[in-house]
């Protein structure tokens, strides 16, 4: 539902649910033992522990782009040799925490990430952040990361209350929803209480919400029947 000022997210808060997600990882990872951090996650090629080494690492940009210091930045993988855009610098992050003990792994993360998230409260959703791809509001940015960060729980297996699984999958569609038209994709969509009417090209499929939320992150699991040009046409978070 749209909300009367026009803007389809305002009644979503992103600070407070980055905080959960973070929290949801949070309690996640305090639990695991040798064997739960080197599980492999739905990330290919990925185990758990090298999810957190990216969200760890992530934290570079994150913090240059609330310091203003985007020259700095691209600087910085310049000097480390760091190609291929965002996926060489995913790479790269991971790659170099993986002879770093896990425990400080996460002390890393939670530092830096508890900053960028009181940083970003603290500036508001209107105002603007720089970033790799120009000036951007700070509330789009978080409920960017909110996707990120709740993708990234599901791909470690990190619990969902049954009482909260339909209201976080909801937020996650609209936000997808917001991203699409955003991004100007191919695909329409349409949501009901418990469904997504998608339109690609003249073509129309509908998906349960948490199915719509799997395919905007690329998730969708290899046998799911969803034509691959809806798959294409959806994936916009990920």
């Amino acid at each position: 539902m749209t909300s009367p000022t026009g803007d389809p997210l305002a009644d979503l808060d992103p600070f407070d649910i980055f905080d959960t997600e973070a929290a949801r990882l949070d309690r996640h990872f305090s639990r695991l033992d040798e064997e739960g951090w080197n599980r492999p996650s739905r990330c290919a090629g990925w185990s758990v522990r090298d999810v957190l080494a990216h969200l760890a690492g992530e934290e570079l940009y994150n913090h240059a782009c609330l310091d203003g210091d985007i020259e700095g930045f691209s600087a910085m993988l310049g000097r480390e040799g760091v190609t291929g855009g965002f996926d060489g610098f995913n790479d790269w992050c991971v790659r170099r925490r993986r002879d770093v003990p896990v425990e400080e792994v996460l002390r890393e993360w939670r530092r830096a990430n508890g900053e960028t998230r009181e940083r970003m409260r603290a500036l508001g959703r209107d105002a603007e952040l720089q970033t790799l791809a120009g000036p951007y509001p700070v509330g789009l940015q978080a409920f960017h990361y909110d996707s990120e960060y709740a993708t990234h729980a599901d791909d470690v297996g990190a619990s969902v209350a049954e009482d909260e699984a339909g209201e976080r999958a909801r937020w996650r569609a609209e936000v997808a929803a917001f991203v699409l038209v955003e991004q100007g994709a191919k695909a329409q969509v349409e949501m009901t209480a418990e469904r997504v009417w998608v339109h690609v090209s003249g073509m129309s499929e509908q998906l349960p919400v948490a199915a719509f939320v799997e395919a905007t992150v690329g998730r969708l699991p290899d046998g799911h029947p969803l034509d691959r040009r809806f798959r294409a046409a959806l994936r916009c978070l990920a």
